[in-house]
């Protein structure tokens, strides 16, 4: 019994550090993310730190995801967004009705097939979400009537984040399992209790295929191509 608990105690702590380490890593993303020049609208920028949230996630499950996102939309609030508790609102809602989602039903099924049916869903349900959030909030803090907002929440906001959701989706397969790997190579998170290592070479092709059609819709879509 006393062995167990301090295996309970070690790997509590050793998922606290990983935590702290994903949070940390997803605001330097962020913080990177923004010093690309492509949004649109010029406000809407495709932040890429939902990849790293998304991998906390699936390494320990949807709460662990939802307090990593919160962690980095406060920093972020108080470092180097303009749009105060507004815009921290809207990045806890958009990561963690994508990262959240994704993986509680890669929860339910841990093989590359639950990741992807998650990260799809989690995709689906951030834009829908999004739609109504952006009606609600956008007019606040960016100070302009709401009428303004209601013409580009289908043409624009929608296939804005349905792309920005893609692109994370896509380097989340791509980059889960070959980090997963190494943290468990370095006995920092549980052996895995997945099915193996079937399609690999299919997740990878059909990754960068969509990688490179989401990038290009998103150049597009700001105006660039």
């Amino acid at each position: 019994m006393e062995t167990q608990v301090n295996n309970n105690t070690k790997f509590d702590t050793k998922k606290l550090v990983m935590l702290a380490l994903l949070a940390a890593i997803a605001y330097v993303v962020m913080f990177l993310s923004k010093q690309i020049p492509v949004n649109v609208l010029g406000f809407l920028n495709f932040d890429l730190k939902d990849v790293v949230v998304c991998i906390a996630g699936f390494l320990f499950g949807p709460l662990a995801a939802a307090e990593v996102s919160i962690v980095v939309s406060f920093v972020e609030m108080y470092t180097v967004s303009s749009t105060g508790i507004w815009g921290f609102i809207m990045n806890v809602l958009s990561t963690c009705s994508l990262a959240c989602t994704a993986a509680f039903i890669y929860q339910k099924k841990r093989t590359q097939a639950g990741a992807i049916v998650g990260l799809v869903a989690g995709v689906l349900l951030m834009s829908a979400i999004m739609v109504l959030w952006n009606y609600l909030i956008t007019p606040i803090y960016m100070t302009i009537p709401r009428e303004q907002i209601i013409p580009l929440l289908i043409p624009t906001f929608l296939p804005f984040n349905l792309i920005k959701g893609g692109i994370n989706a896509t380097f989340t397969m791509l980059l889960y399992k070959p980090v997963v790997t190494a943290l468990r190579k370095a006995n920092l998170v549980p052996p895995s209790t997945g099915s193996g290592e079937d399609g690999k070479k299919v997740v990878l092709i059909v990754s960068a295929v969509l990688l490179v059609t989401f990038i290009l819709l998103a150049l597009v879509l700001a105006g660039v191509l």
